[in-house]
């Protein structure tokens, strides 16, 4: 029986809703308003946030690197340039080469994304990364 079943680890919208605060918050130190997207490990929205002056387009794009790194298994960014644009086109547009999505984990596995966007890549990442670090915090409490 027990290889027909898998328990899996499942980010709690609870969760999505804390990731989201800090990503916001660190938006806010750095003063940039962003659109910040949390999904869940197949790519599907858990919570949305787009701060009030962020770019309407990056809603788009904050949604389309979370769904990126949820589904790669990897944070979003470059490909080759045969690979990227043709990958994009296979998958609707819900893939993206745009820096900015980063993957949460337990133990390896992968448990939900974050997809920021409407600063530079730079700043899209340092938002990001922010709710990575309290992501792996709340793991350790």
């Amino acid at each position: 029986m027990s290889e027909m079943v898998t328990n899996t680890i499942v980010l709690s919208s609870g969760s999505a809703e804390r990731l989201l605060a800090s990503a916001r918050d660190a938006a806010r130190r750095i003063g940039v308003p962003q659109c910040i997207a949390i999904v869940d490990s197949s790519g599907d929205l858990l919570a949305f946030l787009r701060m009030e002056g962020a770019k309407p387009m990056s809603i788009a794009t904050a949604q389309a690197k979370a769904v990126t790194a949820a589904r790669t298994r990897s944070n979003s960014g470059p490909l080759p340039d045969h690979i990227g644009l043709t990958v994009s086109l296979a998958t609707g547009g819900s893939f993206t080469e745009l820096r900015g999505g980063r993957v949460f984990e337990v133990d390896g596995t992968v448990v939900g994304a974050i997809g920021v966007g409407s600063g530079t890549p730079e700043q899209d990442e340092e938002v990001a990364d922010a709710a990575v670090v309290a992501f792996v915090a709340g793991l350790q409490d």
